[in-house]
């Protein structure tokens, strides 16, 4: 392997791009990650390419867009075709350590019926190591919990009811029962720390995949009482919750549907029956426990220079989607809105060639299909000719690229699951349950197979709120956003094989 290379690749669960100090958010505190993003980049135009977990971790390990991966919900199947991050790492003769989950469907080609892999979309990826894998079901972490004295049943929603309430101010106030260093971003931090520190003389790749602040929105002392909700900006929404609903059938649908206890154990009713105050406490619930997540990257940081090794480990921070946070009268990460899908991007080049970057804000459009050429490249590997992105180190590194993307792409697949069943609320066919989003600086199109499209000015209406789909003054721009989406489309469109000719001289492939 030659010169020791290290890679820390780091998903925070649910993290919103504004959750950040260095992101213009003048109430969050978060120390750890500002100093990370001060002595790299910060991409703040950085978008992923699907939701929920599973669809948009299957395009952030892949390198691929949701429409050609397949993976459009929690437990479709990834097909074994797609090669990823790890099996590409493994042949620099990397052994991609896991800590967390990275919401796999395996491939069920082959297999028994009753294999147990065909019960779960919490499968690992192939190529990962799994050093400490915590599904929805954290058994290492409850068995934690349990050995330090902790009665819980075996069931994860009794890990999160919090305890009382005694200063009433509302659901998710009250403290978790367990303390901070017991916390499962901890326990995840400590883990990943004892493998580093037995590694520290060879190369290594660990991929950290933290829960928090992924719902049920509760955090332990002192975590739950950091924030004020009175310091909390408002939500983002129309005047009235049918105002939001009028928008669009699929909108509606979500805020006839979206259920409190979803999000927190002891929720009643629906999510848009939530009051003005118990928002406010839930987005600071919100910020406590994304503050918690940045000591415990504060504390990755330290050992990595204490041990030396920071100035030989590339470090990418990222998240797999948003959260809604009371924006549009919505909690998670349903639907189309920028609240949903963009995220933070953060990476950390230690080499000389990334020092005319540092401290730097980039302000083009960045997407998760982006961050596996990333580290392929600085790795000095070939990036798969699947990829659909590409390599962010000449930005990283603050070189002037003239060809860069000039909007950001993602996709949502809305078929029929559980209470929020499209399908039947909408009358659209299952492989009709779908839309795609291009956004540019100004204009933002979503088109959808079956529904009525979307467009909105972002220059006059930058939270979405006005629908200028059906105002014949639009008309141009938005024909010129579906055309720019179509080309898309076609240019980037599943191409394993499009590279290469058969002729009398054999096999060629176009580089």
């Amino acid at each position: 392997m030659g010169a020791r290379r290290n890679i820390l690749f780091i998903v925070i669960d649910q993290w919103r791009a504004d959750a950040l100090g260095q992101a213009g958010n003048a109430v969050l505190k978060t120390p750890n990650l500002d100093r990370l993003a001060a002595d790299g980049v910060l991409c703040r135009q950085h978008f992923v390419q699907a939701a929920p977990c599973g669809p948009s971790r299957a395009a952030l390990l892949t390198g691929t867009y949701q429409h050609n991966n397949g993976v459009m919900r929690n437990g479709t199947p990834l097909s074994r075709r797609f090669t990823n991050i790890a099996l590409e790492c493994r042949k620099a003769g990397y052994d991609p350590a896991l800590f967390g989950y990275t919401d796999t469907t395996a491939d069920p080609t082959g297999l028994p019926p009753d294999d147990p892999v065909l019960r779960t979309y919490e499968s690992v990826m192939p190529g990962f190591a799994a050093e400490l894998h915590l599904p929805e079901k954290p058994f290492p972490w409850m068995a934690d919990l349990q050995a330090k004295g902790y009665a819980f049943a075996d069931d994860v929603t009794e890990i999160y009811r919090p305890a009382s309430d005694p200063e009433g101010r509302g659901p998710t106030f009250p403290p978790a029962r367990f303390k901070a260093e017991d916390s499962i971003t901890a326990f995840l931090t400590d883990r990943l720390l004892d493998y580093i520190s037995v590694r520290r003389g060879g190369s290594w790749f660990a991929h950290a995949a933290y829960i928090r602040p992924h719902p049920p929105f509760i955090a332990p002392a002192p975590y739950h009482a950091l924030y004020d909700p009175k310091d909390m900006p408002a939500p983002r929404r129309a005047a009235t919750l049918d105002g939001e609903a009028a928008q669009h059938p699929l909108l509606a649908s979500y805020l006839r549907a979206q259920k409190q206890s979803s999000y927190f154990v002891t929720g009643q009713g629906l999510v848009a029956e939530l009051g003005d105050a118990d928002v406010a406490q839930l987005r600071a619930t919100y910020y406590g426990m994304v503050q918690e997540v940045d000591d415990q990257v504060g504390r990755l940081i330290d050992k990595l220079k204490e041990w030396g090794l920071y100035d030989d480990t590339l470090i990418v921070v990222t998240s797999d989607h948003g959260e809604m946070l009371g924006d549009h009268w919505m909690l998670g990460k349903q639907g189309y809105f920028d609240e949903a899908y963009n995220v933070p991007l953060i990476v950390r080049d230690p080499r000389a060639e990334a020092d005319a970057g540092r401290g730097k804000k980039i302000e083009r459009f960045t997407e998760a299909v982006d961050v596996m050429p990333t580290i392929l490249d600085w790795l000095g590997l070939s990036v798969p000719r699947q990829c659909d992105g590409r390599s962010l180190l000449p930005l990283v590194r603050g070189q002037k690229v003239a060809d860069w993307r000039t909007e950001a792409h993602w996709e949502f697949d809305f078929r029929g699951l559980g209470a929020a069943d499209s399908e039947r609320e909408l009358g659209v066919p299952m492989d009709a349950c779908s839309l795609a989003v291009i956004r540019g600086e100004r204009y933002k199109y979503v088109h959808f197979a079956a529904l009525p499209p979307l467009f909105f000015d972002l220059s006059k209406d930058p939270h979405c709120l006005v629908d200028l789909s059906r105002d014949p003054a639009s008309a141009p721009a938005m024909l010129d956003s579906a055309q720019k989406m179509l080309s898309w489309r076609i240019a980037s469109s599943d191409r394993e094989f499009t590279g290469m000719h058969v002729s009398s001289d054999g096999l060629l492939v176009r580089p």
